[in-house]
C-alpha cells in the first residue's frame, strides 16, 4: 500500500517495483490528484482507466500527452453504460453475484449504517472515512 496523500506515489511506485515505468493499466478512482503523475508510470501502449474522481475531476487534457508518454491510451467507464438495459445488467450481476457464490470474489464490508442513518453513510462516503462497500440495513 502507497499513501498517495503522505508520499511521492510515482516515485515509491518506481523504487518498489525497479523500473521507471512499471505498470500495463492503472485504476485510478483518485482523479485530478494522481491522473498525472500516474500517465507517466504508463509503459509505452498502456492503458489509464479513470473511474472516478475522490479528490476532484481531471482538468482538460491535451492529448498529445498521451503521445509524448508512449501512445497511451485512457478511458472514463461509467456503469451506466455497462448496464445499459436489463439484459446486461442482469447478466453482469448474475456474474459478481455467481462469483460472490463460488468463493471466487471476496467482497469487504467496511461498515454497515441502519436504514435511518443513511445521511451519515452518505457522509462518511463523501469524507473519504470508508474501505470497502457501506450496507444500509432495513
Amino acid at each position: 500500500v502507497i499513501r498517495y496523500t503522505e508520499t511521492d506515489f510515482a516515485d515509491a511506485a518506481r523504487s518498489l517495483l525497479r523500473a521507471d515505468r512499471p505498470f500495463d493499466v492503472i485504476y485510478d478512482s483518485v482523479g485530478k490528484t494522481t491522473f498525472h503523475a500516474g500517465l507517466g508510470l504508463l509503459k509505452p501502449r498502456g492503458l489509464m482507466a479513470l473511474f472516478g474522481q475522490s479528490s476532484g475531476k481531471v482538468e482538460p487534457v491535451d492529448l498529445n500527452i498521451l503521445n509524448q508518454h508512449g501512445s497511451l491510451y485512457v478511458t472514463r467507464p461509467s456503469l451506466f453504460h455497462y448496464a445499459a438495459t436489463r439484459a446486461d445488467l442482469e447478466r453482469r450481476a448474475g456474474d459478481v453475484l455467481r462469483w460472490i457464490a463460488a468463493g471466487e470474489l471476496d467482497v469487504l464490508i467496511g461498515d454497515t449504517f441502519p436504514l435511518d442513518r443513511a445521511a451519515d453513510a452518505h457522509r462518511a462516503l463523501e469524507g473519504r472515512k470508508t474501505t470497502g462497500k457501506v450496507l444500509l440495513l432495513p
